[in-house]
């Protein structure tokens, strides 16, 4: 039964991430041609910059005053929280699993 809500949690990881490759290269297309200062800080490939993404969890995003901005990089934030925090869920479960055998 354990590994049962492992993959679910595995499931629920596959829909924060398919959320977040919707929401984030739209954030970073908004970033781009509305924000050169930000784009430039971010440079290329900031898909998958650490840097990026930590400015994202973080939100640093509230910090610029642009509503747009908001409204994209909220959904992407939440759907990497997601995504992260069923990962981690399935991985827990896992573990307990192992220590149940």
């Amino acid at each position: 039964m354990v590994l049962f809500f492992a993959l679910c949690f595995v499931g629920v990881a596959i829909a924060g991430f398919s959320a977040f490759l919707i929401f984030w290269p739209l954030t970073l297309v908004h970033v781009r041609d509305r924000h050169p200062v930000l784009a430039s800080e971010f440079g290329e490939g900031a898909f998958l910059k650490p840097g990026c993404l930590r400015w994202l969890l973080a939100g640093g995003f509230k910090a610029v005053a642009d509503r747009s901005l908001s409204g994209l990089a909220t959904p992407a934030r939440i759907a990497l929280l997601v995504m992260l925090g069923g990962l981690g869920m399935a991985l827990l479960l896992w573990i307990l699993s192992q220590v149940i055998k």
